[in-house]
């Protein structure tokens, strides 16, 4: 990589205008000073200084909670997409004023300028820039370049950097940290809840055994008792049912034996009502042989008349269609003629038409027996009109 290097004129301006920044820087170095230890009125600047980021902050807060309030009121009174998003953006740069306000505070409040070291780091930063210029400015005269300066701003980049991820990694050990303690003081209370409420179903168990006791004793008493008497009133259930049973057997057996005595009668009857049935079966039977040759009988004289009426209708389908023919053919005609004296008509009526038009174009137009006559003729009918004027 090839080194930036300045032509002769502008390494001269540069090693000038660096020459005045060292100078500068060395006149700050001996003017500057060293804290506000030593000084009476050290504590009232601090308070003063804290005052006005206290007001500030105050403010600041105050106006949140206005913007706040008044994006709840915009809210409850309108749903404009517009305004509630003009609200939205409004809450979030009053928001991100507060954070940033809120990291000024802090890191204000971390910095003591009652000690020596903001002074101590202010006059190492001077030091080291009036070191970095100088070197620059002595590269520049001699070689025309400025790498101690490239590499000056290389190393405090990486310096910073290192610094703060040393920063970074200490604050979220911080953060770790509280975050596990917090989850400690969590675990302690839920343990100790926990402990408790097992203590409490502990108590509540005993009491809860000691009832139960007593209840199973008094429930084993009652049982017993409740035992003694169900046995009582199932002997005497038993003895009820079988008083019951010996009587529905009795009923049983009459029932039998009357049902015995009907099937008996009934099986008489069916069989009367059986030789009954088969003599109208017989009966039936040969009534509907005779009823079915007379029916086929019918029927052969039927299907005779209907061959019969179906030769007729032929004919006379065959008869009508012939007529038909006719009253077609008469209707074409008809229709042929009463076209032909339409077109006639209308050819009569276009010819009168075209005849009138020619005769009031030879009136208009002066053709034919309707053009000018002659002077001596016009001169002696105007004589005879004069004449029978008089």
């Amino acid at each position: 990589m090839t080194s930036p290097m300045l032509c002769g004129v502008d390494a001269i301006h540069v090693a000038t205008v660096l020459e005045d920044c060292c100078d500068q820087l060395s006149i700050l170095g001996r003017i500057m000073p060293h804290s506000f230890d030593m000084r009476q009125d050290a504590y009232e600047i601090v308070d003063n200084d804290v005052s006005e980021l206290l007001d500030s902050q105050r403010q600041l807060e105050s106006r949140y909670q206005s913007v706040l309030a008044r994006k709840m009121d915009v809210r409850q009174m309108t749903h404009n997409t517009d305004k509630l998003n003009l609200m939205e953006k409004e809450v979030l740069k009053t928001g991100g004023d507060l954070k940033n306000s809120t990291h000024v505070f802090r890191r204000s409040l971390r910095q003591n300028p009652l000690t020596s070291d903001n002074t101590a780091k202010i006059q190492h930063d001077r030091i080291f820039l009036e070191a970095v210029m100088s070197e620059t400015m002595g590269e520049l005269i001699h070689n025309r370049t400025f790498l101690a300066l490239l590499e000056a701003v290389k190393l405090e980049k990486k310096r910073k950097a290192s610094l703060q991820n040393t920063i970074q990694k200490e604050e979220d050990g911080r953060k770790r940290v509280r975050q596990l303690q917090k989850q400690l003081l969590d675990v302690k209370k839920e343990k100790e809840t926990e402990v408790q409420n097992r203590e409490e179903m502990i108590a509540h168990l005993k009491d809860q055994l000691q009832e139960m006791k007593a209840k199973t004793n008094m429930e084993g008493k009652y049982i017993k008792k409740c035992a003694e008497v169900a046995v009582t009133q199932t002997q005497k259930r038993c003895f009820l049912s079988e008083q019951e049973m010996k009587d529905e057997t009795e009923n049983l057996q009459n029932q039998i034996d009357k049902e015995t005595r009907a099937n008996s009668e009934i099986e008489a009857f069916l069989r009367n009502h059986h030789s009954n049935l088969e003599k109208k079966l017989d009966f039936w039977q040969e009534k509907y042989e005779k009823d079915v040759e007379a029916k086929q009988h019918e029927l052969d004289v039927l299907k005779a008349s209907k061959a019969k009426d179906l030769e007729r209708l032929q004919e006379l389908t065959k008869l009508y269609k012939e007529y038909e023919q006719v009253v077609v053919e008469d209707r074409i005609e008809k229709e042929k003629i009463r076209r032909k004296d339409e077109m006639e008509a209308i050819e009569l009526k276009g010819a009168v038409k075209v005849q009138a038009w020619w005769r009031g174009m030879m009136v208009r137009k002066g053709f034919g027996p309707y053009g000018k006559k002659k002077k001596g003729k016009k001169g002696k009918k105007g004589k005879k009109g004069k004449k029978k004027g008089k």
